[in-house]
Parts: structure tokens; C-alpha cells; sequence
């Protein structure tokens, strides 16, 4: 009879533990809930980016300016400066936190990636240095 007493607690367990997780919600940040802290940005090439960064979204919404209010070209140069740095650092375990710069980036300088991936990517890297306190150029970082 204890055996199968176990038998029964075991397979409700698994049965329990085997349930559909429910969407979790962050807290409410002014007027916009979020459902989930990563962004999907994709271009008609077929490039993408994803993000996955707590509190970016959120961010966005209350810092980013407008779209085009940058051109192509600006997101572009200083991408290019910011992803050169971040890849830098990723390689260099000893001398950077790890839990900060886990992967490299594989941006490619000679690759249109279209507006709105350097849009994205431009911006994450603007949170990123004011959320984590990190420059990663030798200029000032500007919304």
C-alpha cells in the first residue's frame, strides 16, 4: 500500500510539474506593462536582432527618440564603435565582468543592416552603459 501511496504522489508531481508555465508580468513602468523583457527586430534582408535585457523595453518607450530623428548613417558609425569596444571586452575575460559581456556581437561593418536594427541596437547600447554604468567609447553616450 506504500508503494503505490508513492506511486500516485510521484505521477501527480509530474503531472504538476508538467503543467504550462502562466505569463509572468513585470511591474507596471508609467503607463505600459510589459509581458517580456526581450525584443525581436528583424529588417526585409532577413537580418535580426534580439534583445534580452530586463527593463529595455520599458526604457525605450520613455527614452528613445523619435525614428529618424538619427540618420542610418549616425546609428551606423557609432554601432560599429560600440560593437568593435563590446567584442573587445568579451574577449577579455580576465580584465571585464563576464556577467556583463557574455557574447560576442557579429556586426559586420560592410553589412547594410537597414534602419531599424541599428535603431535597436543603438539604443541598447545606450541603456546598457547608463544601466550598468560602462563607457564604451570615448565619447559620451547621447539619447
Amino acid at each position: 500500500m506504500k508503494k503505490v501511496f508513492i506511486l500516485i504522489a510521484c505521477a501527480g508531481f509530474v503531472v504538476f510539474s508538467c503543467a504550462t508555465p502562466k505569463k509572468a508580468m513585470t511591474k507596471k513602468t508609467d503607463d505600459t506593462t510589459q509581458v517580456s523583457d526581450s525584443i525581436r527586430i528583424a529588417d526585409d534582408d532577413g537580418y535580426e536582432i534580439i534583445i534580452f535585457e530586463p527593463g529595455f523595453t520599458a526604457w525605450m518607450v520613455a527614452n528613445a527618440r523619435p525614428r529618424q530623428y538619427y540618420s542610418k548613417q549616425f546609428l551606423r558609425t557609432r554601432n560599429i564603435v560600440y560593437v568593435t569596444e563590446w567584442n573587445q571586452r568579451v574577449i577579455q575575460p580576465g580584465r571585464f565582468d563576464t556577467s556583463l559581456y557574455q557574447q560576442e556581437i557579429n556586426f559586420r561593418p560592410g553589412v547594410d543592416y537597414g534602419y531599424e536594427v541599428n535603431y535597436q541596437l543603438y539604443y541598447y547600447f545606450i541603456y546598457f552603459q547608463q544601466r550598468y554604468n560602462q563607457r564604451l567609447a570615448a565619447f559620451q553616450a547621447r539619447l
